[in-house]
């Protein structure tokens, strides 16, 4: 078998301790991979075990991890599945992910690919992704050869949001609809308490919550939607996003990758920032205009959120130019990109050698 064809590996966790957006980040490149016919495998530590169930879903192979990502014993047990699957790449996301953890993967001759968005250390990888507006270029150390993919042009976005592009064209009539969208990893339970305070204001009609199963406070969104007299749903499966996606005139976001994917249908957005990095990248989407940016959402008080909110609603061109910012902003094609580079990288000659054990050598830039 050709080893440039071999499968991806995916390195990343999802715990409440660790946060879920690194595990759903390689669930959106694992779609688009599969696409081009590459085999996908996640070597997970899962809290909730029931997301295992997710990654058969999308047609992945999933074996669990014995410890956290970048824990003792972890680099052992992943480059040990690295050379069982003979893997063309591995992918690896999260915050356990260390210099030394990824030259101990390179040392192996594979083709390394990193998630980040924090810019931590310099580093040593083929391929770096940051799918955040922020930081840009001149925050990131790395390595020679090193391929950077940053920005906008590389935000990951599923189907359910690229197939509403079209059909969200325009904005929807009246009465007005709002969307509470926190994203993977809502620790404080924001998308509880802001619902309370959007039912509070007489211009909203109807709230929809888009969470996981495994949100700290889903439980209580369950019974608030049950009294709250038809005015609160909670989303939880892709076809009941899908028709709500082009019904909403705003979002509440946290300036996550969620974030990034409403741009693309084009939903103006208000953004309460829950992290450091998160926060980085709130500023950008304000000042591309795609969303106005309120602040650490512990900061951000009910007055304030009231007093935005009902400006925007009451500013039907600030929504037009909001829209039409997002939608020229992020396409939905990002991990089509990603794809692209991974596959001109592992067909490179230096790459074949790579895979026949020949020592690798610095790969070069790819414009």
């Amino acid at each position: 078998m050709d080893a440039t064809r071999g499968p991806i590996l995916f390195r990343c966790d999802g715990t409440p301790e660790q946060g879920w957006e690194p595990f759903y980040q390689c669930l959106s490149l694992a779609a688009a991979l599969q696409r081009r016919r590459r085999g996908t495998h996640f070597l997970s530590y899962l809290d909730p075990l029931s997301l295992a169930t997710v990654i058969n879903r999308g047609n992945n192979d999933w074996v669990p991890a014995e410890q956290p990502l970048g824990s003792p014993g972890d680099l052992e047990a992943t480059v040990a599945q690295v050379r069982r699957l003979n893997a063309a790449a591995v992918v690896v996301a999260g915050e356990g992910v260390t210099a030394e953890y990824l030259d101990g993967i390179r040392k192996t001759g594979t083709l390394v690919v990193v998630f980040d968005s924090a810019a931590g250390f310099t580093f040593p990888a083929h391929v770096l992704v940051n799918p955040l507006l922020a930081p840009g270029r001149k925050a990131y150390r790395f390595g020679p050869g090193s391929q950077l993919l940053l920005g906008h042009k590389f935000a990951l976005c599923r189907g359910v949001f690229r197939r509403q592009r079209t059909i969200r064209a325009t904005e929807p009539p009246p009465p007005y609809r709002a969307l509470v969208a926190f994203g993977d990893d809502d620790l404080a339970g924001q998308a509880f308490d802001r619902t309370n305070q959007l039912l509070e204001l007489a211009a909203v009609a109807k709230v929809a919550v888009a969470v996981r199963t495994h949100h700290p406070r889903y439980d209580d969104l369950k019974d608030l939607a049950a009294g709250s007299a038809g005015r609160v749903e909670v989303l939880t499966e892709t076809k009941e996003l899908m028709t709500r996606l082009v019904r909403a005139h705003f979002a509440l976001t946290s300036g996550d990758g969620w974030g990034l994917e409403l741009c693309v249908v084009g939903i103006p957005q208000f953004v309460l920032s829950q992290t450091k990095r998160h926060a980085a990248s709130a500023k950008r989407m304000d000042e591309e205009g795609v969303a106005t940016y309120l602040g650490d959402a512990a900061d951000v008080t009910f007055d304030q959120l009231r007093e935005a909110v009902e400006q925007l609603l009451d500013d039907p061109m600030e929504r037009k130019g909001m829209t039409r910012c997002a939608r020229n902003l992020v396409d939905g094609r990002g991990p089509d990109r990603i794809v692209n580079g991974l596959e001109i990288l592992l067909h490179a000659p230096s790459r074949k050698r790579a895979a026949q054990a020949v020592p690798v050598g610095h790969l070069r830039l790819v414009a």
